[in-house]
């Protein structure tokens, strides 16, 4: 089996179809010819991602999509660049980076998050409907956010949005989007060791080497951003096509129901032969992991096709992983996701799509799954001011 890159041509938020009723490990042939496996229950996911047999490190790995991400070179991960690592290399970024992303420190976080979000309305209640709610709500949102986090200016958005789109994009220039970031953010870092700041660049200059400190940040500033604005935009496509709005629990479902990474990531190569669910992983084979699958997995998730916020289940979902490399900016990214969807639905109560559902385009061709724009309009009255 080949992997998809479309998810279901009838819903966009579904999986294809010819992936529904696979076994919990699926053959799978990689582009490169590599035949591993796919997958595709959350017991499944979970004992690769847990198990210390499985590694991340990239020169291991082979690539489930048909284009190559900044994480699946095929080359050993250069200094710092720790989501491509094993313990216990891994452990030493991690354990330098967890301590600024406690839940704690993020919701000191949560009243800048509201006025940046707040800002943002106001700006498009000012320019009146419709909007392209990508550019003007979901993207700033998180990028000025991280920016604030990590010490980047963020006047400079457009350039580093631009090259994290080349990085996670099927057609950018990888090599050169990354050594253009890696030039910006050298010559960050060499400023915050001469006149440090209050942010997670200037803390960690006593700790990592310039390279070192160049790789962390470009990780972090490109999944900071990417990630959360793409669910944010994504997510409102769905509730909008459900005909609903912000309630509690929607931001858990939606990370379920979305699944924004693609359909053959995560994955781990075999260190040594290792059984999953049943199946013989023989060492040097790759797994890939279907998120879509996993996260609607009738197992776990009872009538897992409906999107039911008041699901009791929901945060069983692996949207930001599993183990030792679960996702680092978790609970930044739900806070930033309760407040833009919350703001969003209260400001502007009867929003809606602008065009058709079927002419929202959509990133099919990207390591994160999303919508490139999303033109939504609203009633011409629509309350008092934030602020």
């Amino acid at each position: 089996m080949r992997l998809p890159m479309e998810r279901d041509p009838r819903c966009p938020f579904d999986p294809p179809a010819e992936l529904r009723g696979l076994p919990p490990m699926s053959r799978l042939e990689f582009p490169d010819g590599h035949l591993g496996w796919l997958a595709t229950t959350s017991a499944a996911g979970r004992a690769v991602l847990s198990d210390p047999r499985f590694s991340a490190r990239r020169e291991l790995k082979h690539a489930a999509l048909r284009f190559t991400t900044a994480g699946e070179t095929g080359q050993p991960a250069p200094p710092g660049f720790f989501g491509a690592m094993d313990p216990p290399e891994h452990t030493r970024y991690r354990r330098l980076l967890t301590g600024q992303f406690t839940l704690r420190r993020m919701r000191v976080l949560e009243p800048r998050i509201e006025r940046i979000a707040a800002e943002h309305l106001d700006a498009m209640a000012a320019a009146g409907p419709p909007v392209d709610l990508v550019s003007a709500y979901a993207l700033p949102i998180p990028s000025v956010v991280i920016c604030e986090l990590l010490g980047v200016p963020y006047e400079d958005h457009e350039f580093f949005q631009d090259r994290s789109l080349q990085i996670v994009g099927a057609d950018g220039d990888v090599a050169k989007a990354m050594a253009d970031l890696a030039g910006y953010l050298g010559e960050l870092v060499r400023r915050k060791r001469s006149t440090p700041g209050d942010d997670l660049i200037s803390g960690l200059t006593g700790e990592l080497t310039d390279e070192e400190l160049v790789n962390a940040a470009m990780i972090l500033l490109v999944a900071g951003h990417e990630t959360t604005a793409n669910m944010l935009a994504l997510g409102v496509f769905a509730l909008l096509e459900a005909g609903r709005a912000y309630e509690e629990g929607v931001v858990e479902e939606l990370l379920r129901w979305l699944s924004i990474v693609h359909l053959g990531a995560p994955s781990r190569a075999a260190t040594e032969d290792v059984e999953v669910a049943g199946t013989l992983v023989r060492k040097g084979e790759t797994v890939a992991l279907s998120l879509p699958l996993i996260n609607r997995d009738p197992d776990v998730f009872d009538d897992p096709e409906a999107l039911d916020p008041g699901r009791q289940e929901a945060r069983r979902h692996l949207a930001f992983g599993h183990g030792v490399h679960q996702c680092l900016g978790q609970q930044l990214a739900r806070i930033e996701l309760h407040i833009g969807y919350r703001a969003l639905f209260e400001r502007f109560p009867g929003l809606r799509l602008a065009v058709p559902a079927t002419e929202v385009p959509l990133k099919h061709d990207a390591a994160v799954y999303g919508v490139a724009r999303l033109p939504v309009t609203w009633p011409a009255i629509t309350g008092s001011p934030a602020g």
